[in-house]
C-alpha cells in the first residue's frame, strides 16, 4: 500500500507540455512512494486518449473515468474512494510541485498529529511567466476563512480519515467554483486543523485576472457557501461583510480588480 495518494482531476486539458510536466512534478518527487490516481472528467478533446499514453510510463498511475463531466467535487470523491493510501494529497494538472514537496509535507505532518492537514505557499504563474507569491497564514484560526480560503486547495496533503469523517466533497450547485473552500471550513467545523508550511512548496498556475473575470453567478454561490460556513463556524454576525465580499468586487471595474490583485501578489526575490 503507497503511503500516500495523489489524486487530480482532469477536464478538457489537452496541453500534452502542460500536463506532462504537473504529472511529471509528482511523478518525480524525491518521496516516491505514491500512487497517483487521475480522474478525467468526461473530457471531449482528446484528453483521455493522451493521459492514457502518460500512464503507460509509470505503473504507479492509475487512471480512471467519468463517463460524463460531473464537476471537480464529485471527481476528487471518485479518486478518494479508489484510494489506497491512509494519506490523499491534491494535485492540479496544470500546477508544478516542488521536488521535494510531499517529502516535506510528510515529515511535518508525521511529527505534528495535532493537525489533519497541512499545505503551503505558493508562486503564482501564467504563460508569459512568474507574476507573484502567495502567503498563507502559517497557522489557520476559524477567522482566517472571512478574508478567503487559508489554504490553496492543490497544495494540501490531508488524512483520508479526516475527508471521511465530513464526506468528503459536498457535490452541489453552489460549490462548484468553491468546493474546498466549503470543506476546508466544514473540517474547521469538526474540530481539524491545519498548517501552512511557509515555504513556496509549488508554482500555481493562475491567469492575473481570473478572478476579476468570475462569472457574477459563481459569486453568488460563493457568498451563500461563506454564509453557511461562517455561521457554523461562530464568524456571524459580524462576517456579514465578508459574505457580501464576493458580490461586492463582482461590481467594480475588472480593470481595477487586476491591478489590485497584481499589487496584493508582489513576486518575492
Amino acid at each position: 500500500m503507497p503511503e500516500i495518494s495523489v489524486i487530480m482531476g482532469v477536464y478538457n486539458t489537452n496541453n500534452e507540455t502542460i500536463v506532462l510536466e504537473s504529472i511529471n512534478s509528482i511523478l518525480n518527487q524525491t518521496f516516491s512512494d505514491i500512487e497517483l490516481i487521475i480522474c478525467d472528467d468526461g473530457s471531449t478533446d482528446g484528453t483521455f486518449e493522451l493521459l492514457q499514453n502518460i500512464s503507460r510510463s509509470d505503473k504507479r498511475i492509475k487512471l480512471v473515468k467519468n463517463e460524463t463531466n460531473l464537476g471537480l467535487a464529485a471527481t476528487l470523491n471518485h479518486c478518494i474512494r479508489i484510494s489506497n493510501a491512509d494519506l490523499i494529497a491534491r494535485m492540479d494538472a496544470d500546477d508544478i510541485a516542488d521536488p521535494n514537496r510531499l517529502a516535506i509535507q510528510l515529515k511535518f505532518i508525521k511529527q505534528n498529529p495535532q493537525y489533519a492537514l497541512v499545505g503551503c505557499n505558493s508562486i503564482l504563474f501564467d504563460e508569459t511567466g512568474e507574476w507573484g507569491y502567495r502567503e498563507m497564514p502559517q497557522k489557520p484560526q476559524n477567522k482566517d476563512f472571512l478574508f478567503r480560503s487559508p489554504f490553496i486547495h492543490p497544495s494540501i496533503l490531508i488524512y483520508k480519515s479526516a475527508l471521511l469523517a465530513v464526506n468528503n466533497y459536498r457535490v452541489n450547485k453552489e460549490t462548484l467554483r468553491c468546493e474546498d473552500y466549503d470543506l476546508f471550513m466544514r473540517l474547521y467545523v469538526e474540530g481539524y486543523k491545519g498548517y501552512n508550511i511557509q515555504s513556496p512548496l509549488m508554482k500555481f498556475r493562475e491567469n492575473r485576472d481570473a478572478y476579476s473575470r468570475r462569472k457574477y453567478k459563481y459569486r453568488i454561490d460563493e457568498a451563500k457557501v461563506r454564509q453557511k460556513g461562517f455561521k457554523s463556524l461562530g464568524l456571524m454576525p459580524k462576517g456579514f461583510l465578508y459574505v457580501v465580499k464576493p458580490l461586492i468586487v463582482g461590481m467594480l471595474p475588472q480593470r481595477f480588480l487586476a491591478i489590485l490583485r497584481r499589487e496584493k501578489s508582489s513576486v518575492k526575490e
